[in-house]
């Protein structure tokens, strides 16, 4: 089992950017898929992105179109979630989660059945 705990999180204006952060502790990182997925207030928890297990492939939802970019740093078993241009709609819980299985492809992070450990949640607030 892995602990995952997101950083980073906080309140900004419309326009600005943000940097998540995700520490993994517990079990080896660097041979599983990762994401980010959110839950704004009132509704269900979304895909936002993935990064597959070496950072070659990543995958994201049609709404990102650019403005959120992931990376990962297996030797500080970390994932990162650089979300630029922030809209007062990216206001959310985000959750980092990693896969239930090795070398789970990015795109198979977007399906919840795959992921195996979640975070606790860090709140992005978006004013505009």
């Amino acid at each position: 089992q892995v602990q995952l705990v997101e950083s980073g999180g906080g309140s900004v204006q419309a326009g600005d950017s943000l940097k998540l952060s995700c520490a993994a502790s517990g079990r080896t990182f660097g041979d599983h898929a990762m994401g980010w997925f959110r839950q704004a207030p009132g509704k269900g928890r979304d895909f936002v992105t993935a990064i597959s297990w070496d950072g070659s492939n990543t995958y994201s939802a049609d709404w990102v179109k650019g403005r959120f970019i992931v990376s990962r740093d297996n030797a500080k078993s970390t994932v990162y979630l650089q979300m630029n241009s922030l809209k007062p709609e990216d206001t959310a819980i985000y959750y980092c989660a990693a896969a239930k299985k090795t070398f789970t492809t990015a795109q198979r992070m977007a399906l919840s059945n795959d992921v195996g450990s979640w975070g606790q949640g860090t709140q992005v607030t978006v004013s505009s």
